[in-house]
């Protein structure tokens, strides 16, 4: 570990599963691995709020004391999760990054989604740090492969986490880029489901329309097995797989730079030469148009949903405040109006895709240097908006070392689908930082 980065691989999801169910490690051994190398990278990139030893050692004891007896509670059994602090986990403050919760009372229910965890085995480790409420505000969060760069938001201390090896699992939220470009910035695997196929029972909101809870994982086959591990039952395959990928071409990524062009040209190669098939095509709808509907649709929300937060005086930073007002001043037919035009621009992007998965970059290029602003959330806003399942998958790194990484988009629904998809590319396109 260097003065300037503290990556490392946290642990494969299959591995240490494997090693549970042998019995080579059990989880409380695990656990007093993770909590001895979140010691030594707390003071470096800072990915957590708040953690829970002493209750991860409990539950450990009783994780290993059921692997011995053969009784696994589910897919995640002894696996350390970190838990976004937007994310309601009982026994815990729930405090968004926000001055005016610093002295929120604790939790006094789980999340849905930690149940869900928890009925699948995992041990929940503690908070991970957010931006304020889930939106730009920066956390105190670092990047782990260059502590002098953001690791993204709003979802940062999740992806900070796995990246530092803190944990092998974190839950985040997306609501414009929050899982899939963090993922991108630190270099590991995400899945975003469809919008709102999840509940989203005990998350802090910012704009529900969009508000969907994601996964991390060191690897792209990690953080779908996240999510295959708490999908509702009716998540299954369509009859008709996804039939290979399509590369969109569209003046809002022709800004990206020479190493994320390349990068992206290294995964539709790799996908070539694994047999996936490629096709190329222009965007019917051009991306600026449908971030844009996004911005409108997600202001207007934050600002119905967070206009009680402008008594809170300095509770609240001069970034949202104004988000609530720009919010408050789109009118009701304005938001209507772009929600009907999302429907439409949905089928068109979607016939076009015709049962493929769409490969797009993260971002224009690699973390930018910094921790006032958590980059650039142009590229993906649009396709949550869109909302269908989103992929992050590792494409390596620039000449500085920092990760890169491309996307790929599914339409609503095809969860299940992109999940084999996603599998393949990432086993032909993947390469970890």
């Amino acid at each position: 570990m260097s003065e300037t980065s503290c990556a490392r691989a946290p642990g494969r999801l299959g591995d240490l599963m494997k090693g549970i169910v042998a019995g080579d490690i059990s989880p409380s051994e695990l656990v007093d691995m993770y909590l001895a190398r979140i010691d030594e990278v707390q003071p470096l990139a800072e990915p957590w709020r708040v953690v829970d030893a002493e209750g991860a050692r409990r539950v450990a004891e009783q994780r290993t004391a059921e692997a011995r007896s053969g009784a696994l509670r589910g897919p995640l059994h002894g696996i350390p999760v970190a838990v976004k602090d937007i994310i309601d986990v009982a026994g815990f403050p729930t405090r968004c990054n926000a001055r005016m919760l610093e002295d929120a009372p604790p939790a006094t229910a789980d999340a849905e989604v930690v149940a869900a965890l928890r009925c699948a085995g995992a041990i929940i480790m503690g908070k991970a740090h957010t931006t304020e409420f889930a939106f730009t505000y920066p956390s105190p969060a670092r990047n782990p492969h260059n502590l002098a760069h953001t690791p993204g938001g709003s979802s940062s201390g999740s992806a900070a986490a796995v990246a530092s090896g803190c944990v092998p699992l974190a839950l985040g939220t997306q609501t414009m880029a929050s899982v899939n470009r963090p993922a991108a910035y630190c270099g590991i695997g995400a899945f975003k489901p469809s919008s709102r196929l999840l509940s989203t029972y005990g998350v802090s909101l910012l704009a529900p329309m969009y508000d969907t809870v994601g996964f991390y994982g060191q690897t792209t086959a990690d953080a779908i097995a996240m999510f295959e591990a708490l999908a509702p039952p009716h998540v299954v395959p369509a009859a008709a797989p996804l039939g290979g990928v399509l590369v969109l071409d569209d003046p809002l990524i022709f800004d990206m730079v020479p190493a994320m062009a390349a990068a992206l040209e290294r995964m539709v190669e790799a996908c070539r030469e694994a047999g996936i098939a490629v096709e190329r095509a222009r965007s019917p709808v051009p991306f600026e148009e449908i971030r844009q509907l996004h911005w409108r649709t997600m202001h207007y929300e934050v600002g119905r949903l967070h206009t009680r937060r402008l008594g809170a005086g300095d509770g609240i930073s001069d970034r949202f405040r104004a988000v609530i007002e720009e919010g408050l001043g789109i009118d009701d037919e304005t938001y209507l109006a772009d929600r009907t035009t999302l429907q439409a621009v949905r089928a068109r992007i979607g016939e076009t895709m015709k049962g493929r998965a769409v490969l797009w970059p993260a971002a224009p290029g690699p973390a930018p240097e910094g921790l006032d602003w958590t980059g650039d959330p142009r590229y993906i806003a649009p396709w949550t908006a869109l909302g269908g399942p989103m992929v992050t998958i590792p494409a390596g790194v620039d000449g500085s070392g920092l990760p890169l990484a491309g996307i790929l988009i599914g339409r609503p629904g095809d969860d299940a689908n992109m999940c084999a998809l996603a599998r393949t590319v990432a086993a032909a396109a993947e390469v970890l930082p």
